[in-house]
C-alpha cells in the first residue's frame, strides 16, 4: 500500500532510459537520457574516461551542478529577504573525485550587488545558504564556498 506523502516530504520522479546491446564492455554506448514530465530531456553519458560521450552531461557534472544551483537558489532567497539586490550570480564550481567517491565540491560564486554598504552581509549570507542547501545537507563530503562580492 502506498503511504501518502507527509506535508514536509517532497518527491522527485525522473526516468532514465538507455537502449543498445552490452555485448562487449568497449562497444556499448553510454549515451542515455534523463526525463521528467514537462521538461526537456537531459542528454547523459559516462565521463569520457569511462568511454562516455564528452558532448553530453555525465552524472558527476550533474551532481556538481545540483550543489551549485541549490546554493545559488538559497542565496538569492536570503538576499531578497535581507533587502540585498543581486543583479548577477555566476559560479565556477569544481568537484573533486578519487577512483571511488567525491572528495569535495568547491563553489566559487561571483555575485554582483547594487549597494556596496551591504557587501559584508552579502558575503555572510553564503554561510546561511550553505546551511540551508538541501543538496549540501545530503552529501557525505565537504562542500566549500569561496564567494566574491562585486558592486555595480
Amino acid at each position: 500500500m502506498c503511504q501518502p506523502l507527509s506535508v514536509s516530504e517532497h518527491r522527485y520522479e525522473i526516468e532514465v532510459g538507455w537502449s543498445g546491446a552490452t555485448t562487449d564492455y568497449r562497444s556499448y554506448s553510454r549515451d542515455h537520457e534523463a526525463r521528467a514530465p514537462g521538461r526537456p530531456p537531459i542528454p547523459g553519458s559516462a565521463d569520457p574516461k569511462f568511454r562516455g560521450d564528452p558532448t553530453r552531461w555525465n552524472p558527476e557534472q550533474l551532481l556538481v551542478a545540483a550543489a551549485s544551483e541549490c546554493h545559488m537558489l538559497w542565496y538569492l532567497h536570503l538576499c531578497a529577504d535581507a533587502g540585498i539586490v543581486v543583479t548577477d550570480y555566476r559560479d565556477a564550481a569544481v568537484g573533486v573525485m578519487d577512483d571511488e567517491r567525491f572528495q569535495q565540491i568547491t563553489l566559487r560564486p561571483r555575485v554582483t550587488i547594487t549597494d556596496p554598504a551591504r557587501a559584508d552581509t552579502a558575503r555572510d549570507l553564503h554561510s546561511e545558504a550553505h546551511k540551508r542547501c538541501y543538496i549540501a545537507n545530503s552529501m557525505n563530503f565537504p562542500i566549500a564556498h569561496e564567494p566574491t562580492i562585486h558592486t555595480a
